[in-house]
């Protein structure tokens, strides 16, 4: 048994990637799902499509591989996380669509919650704030609006879970209700200090605990695969959230070491080790990974709009037809006209956490064209992260002011969005040679639990830079950048 089983289920797309024994990857496959939109503000997922879209990829991926099922090791689950599913305990049938960590349906409950004074709770023993974001508020809103939802949960009839849960559930054909503490960390229910499900905010919410997953570590026994799926029973001993995962496979181990991944959004994770920092710049405190009974702890920022900035000028403006285009777009605009966007399409996350708020656009002028507003998008990514730093830095000393950001996700393939991000935080940018690194940290979890992969400070050793991005801007030139867009933020706001 030489190989590992990575399965990626994101926001998108569902992968599934094969490692082979030295960690690297043999074969991939890959599917898109639909995207429902309901209402204003509202994002679903139909749990058939993630699960069909899984159970395919993982069969393409063994299949293209040309091996059989008996040579896998383990499989680990990384997934996007927030995403809230319920379903019936004995038919697996969900109760209604998935409720995605984009919905912003319960903002409204939750500024109630807030008024109410009970965030101060809820960040005490999560490291969360209130916010529509996380998935306790969608629970309640399922078990509140859904017909029949409440009555069944408080008989004992309902499971709830994230994506990673429901995945494992059907997995194992209903034989295991679980999660990792990664994902458990990002419910708004979890006690992150106690390592178990906080009564007092479940009571509050209105949650009957019994419908609760058991929480393990992220390498775990999380019991093996139906024989019927592939061919063969295969044990799942890796389960971490996307961004948890991601922090694992760019090998961010020591305290202050932090990771920033640039997908449709990003996400910067700082190591604090066994500390649990509280911040005071409305970061989140959370759970980076957890081995041997034994979290270790993070700091977390995380942008709402980062390469769905990219997707924007393609699907929304039309300016361009792929990606790759925004590089030449940027290197050919006007550099004085300084155009700053503030994509809040879906309001702004870390530090500011204002769901209200929208997108503005600063500085045009008649010669603003594609090539300016392309720039000014890459350059809002850059922005963005920096804020993240900022408020990082002031929560935790030890984290110093210039330590290197290791970064990854598919945005991280454009050279000038990557050099611009070390201009204007002042600092390293490390790209890997591997950019997958969500799955390979996952799959790293289910090998070392399997025995086929190294100890974490070997498995460190083995992490390889593919490029090393240096500030270049000077000081004077970055801070006033940087103030410009703080006077495009403020002025976002105040326009709500």
């Amino acid at each position: 048994m030489t190989y590992v089983l990575a399965i990626d289920q994101g926001t998108t797309s569902s992968r599934a990637i094969l490692f082979d024994a030295a960690l690297k990857p043999v074969a991939s496959a890959q599917e898109e799902f639909r995207q429902i939109f309901p209402a204003s503000g509202w994002v679903e997922h139909d749990p058939a499509d993630l699960w069909s879209t899984v159970a395919a990829t993982s069969r393409a991926a063994i299949e293209r591989a040309g091996i059989d099922a008996q040579q896998i090791a383990a499989i680990g689950i990384t997934n996007q996380r927030e995403t809230t599913i319920v379903w019936d305990k004995t038919t697996g049938q969900p109760v209604c669509n998935a409720i995605v960590w984009q919905d912003r349906r319960t903002a409204e409950f939750c500024a109630s919650l807030r008024a109410e004074g009970f965030e101060e709770a809820v960040t005490s023993k999560t490291g969360l704030l209130l916010d529509p974001y996380f998935s306790g508020t969608k629970l309640r809103w399922i078990l509140e609006n859904i017909e029949g939802a409440r009555t069944r949960a408080e008989a004992g009839e309902l499971l709830f879970g994230t994506v990673d849960c429901f995945l494992i559930w059907k997995l194992t054909g209903g034989r295991v209700h679980a999660t990792d503490a990664t994902n458990a960390a990002r419910t708004m229910l979890y006690d992150i200090a106690k390592g178990r499900w906080s009564a007092t905010i479940c009571d509050r919410l209105g949650i009957p605990m019994a419908m609760l997953p058991e929480v393990k570590d992220c390498a775990a026994d999380y019991g093996t695969t139906r024989a019927d799926l592939f061919g063969h029973e295969i044990p799942i001993m890796g389960v971490a959230g996307d961004q948890q995962a991601a922090t694992v496979g760019q090998a961010c181990f020591e305290p202050g070491m932090m990771k920033s991944t640039y997908g449709t959004g990003c996400f910067a994770l700082l190591n604090t080790g066994d500390q649990i920092v509280r911040s005071q710049n409305r970061m989140l405190t959370t759970i980076a990974y957890q081995l041997d009974g034994k979290p270790t702890y993070a700091l977390e920022g995380s942008i709402f709009i980062a390469g769905a900035v990219v997707q924007w000028l393609r699907d929304g403006l039309k300016i361009i037809r792929e990606a790759k285009e925004t590089q030449p777009l940027a290197e050919s605009a006007d550099p004085a006209q300084g155009v700053v966007l503030v994509p809040a399409f879906t309001g702004l996350g870390a530090p500011y956490w204002n769901a209200e708020c929208r997108g503005a656009m600063f500085g045009l002028t008649r010669n603003t064209g594609p090539a300016e507003i392309a720039r000014a998008a890459l350059e809002s990514v850059g922005y963005q992260t920096r804020d993240l730093l900022e408020a990082m830095r002031a929560d935790w000393a030890s984290s110093g002011t210039a330590a290197t950001l290791r970064v990854d996700g598919g945005m991280t393939a454009s050279d000038w969005a990557m050099q611009f991000l070390a201009d204007i935080i002042g600092a390293p940018v490390d790209r890997p040679e591997v950019l997958e690194t969500t799955a390979l940290g996952v799959a790293w979890l289910a090998g070392y639990r399997a025995g086929l992969y190294p100890e974490p400070a070997k498995f460190a050793q083995n992490w390889a830079l593919e490029r090393k991005f240096s500030p270049a801007m000077e000081a004077p030139d970055r801070e006033a950048r940087y103030a410009r867009w703080k006077k495009a933020v403020a002025a976002t706001i105040d326009f709500v």
